[in-house]
């Protein structure tokens, strides 16, 4: 497996992946789709979009860009990550964080916080065993396939 930073002739893979975990999941609470140009936007403008490969194919994707705006949060981070199905619990999760992880650090980043469904049963135990710790529940935050879901917000002292 190979991690490195994303290009723009990655934007079709990772937007097959993020459309995906869209349509079918509550890894996101988004309910519209990526379109090319909106991938194409992402990578140009995250602070760092990484992506996992095995064999020429692109597997996961993440990604971080400052928690929110103003000079206060200049040092806190949110990352999105995204996986395929077929590479869950090989290894490639855990790879991409902790690439993003690093280079957060590099950039000057104290502490990365995840946003995670509270109806995605995958996402906080992920979380917890690569060291977020959860530091508050927003209930009800997000609507996604007629149902009202939690977001858990997760920290990490980078």
């Amino acid at each position: 497996m190979i991690i490195r930073a994303a290009t723009i002739l990655d934007a079709r893979a990772i937007q097959a992946l993020w459309n995906l975990a869209i349509r079918e999941t509550l890894i996101t609470f988004n309910s519209i789709e990526k379109s090319r140009e909106d991938v194409e936007q992402a990578i140009e403008s995250s602070k760092a979009m990484l992506v996992a490969e095995v064999g020429g194919t692109v597997i996961g994707y993440a990604s971080f860009d400052q928690f929110r705006g103003g000079a206060g949060y200049a040092r806190t981070a949110e990352h999105s990550i995204m996986l395929s199905p077929r590479a869950r619990g090989r290894g490639a999760g855990r790879a991409l964080m902790q690439r993003i992880e690093d280079e957060a650090r590099t950039q000057g980043f104290h502490s990365m916080i995840a946003g995670v469904s509270g109806s995605n049963p995958l996402g906080e135990p992920f979380h917890a065993a690569i060291g977020y710790v959860t530091v508050g529940t927003i209930p009800q935050a997000g609507r996604k396939f007629d149902q009202w879901h939690d977001l858990v917000l997760m920290q990490k002292i980078l």
